[in-house]
């Protein structure tokens, strides 16, 4: 009987820790910077966003602006530990001698502001030279690896 009540508690409680959600709130200031923050404090006009964390059914690619900083990074990859894609992407760095940056976005402040500033919706971003790639997939990847100008 203990079980049971184990068992039918456990299951309550993840039934409604996926009924919880926050607001993301987006807003650009005078300079045209765009800014996300988890509070609505700012005298700016705001939007809310919804943001998807580690939910890809797809890749999806991007070119940074060739006056990025980034741009001149070889292989950079926002995550975090509990994303399994990064796991795979990791694991398929190492296996292939890739060298990479690995930033983990809830661990590391800076690495959560950089990320923040990408406009990025989940995790992992990767970064290849002025290539962008949201998700990860090892085809995917090769293409804008293969395609870089780093």
């Amino acid at each position: 009987m203990p079980r049971l009540v184990i068992l039918l508690a456990t299951t309550l409680l993840f039934s409604f820790s996926s009924l919880s959600y926050s607001e993301i709130y987006k807003w650009v200031d005078e300079n045209g910077r765009v800014h996300f923050s988890d509070s609505k404090d700012t005298q700016q006009p705001v939007e809310t966003v919804t943001l998807q964390i580690n939910s890809y059914q797809h890749v999806s690619f991007e070119s940074l602006p060739q006056n990025s900083s980034i741009a001149n990074s070889t292989v950079k990859m926002y995550s975090a530990v509990w994303c399994g894609y990064c796991k795979k992407a990791k694991q398929y760095f190492i296996a292939q001698g890739i060298p990479f940056i690995e930033l983990d976005i809830d661990k590391n402040p800076q690495a959560k502001r950089e990320y923040k500033a990408l406009g990025a919706k989940g995790v992992p971003v990767i970064l290849v030279g002025n290539k962008r790639m949201n998700g990860f997939s090892v085809k995917g990847f090769q293409r804008i690896y293969s395609s870089s100008d780093s």
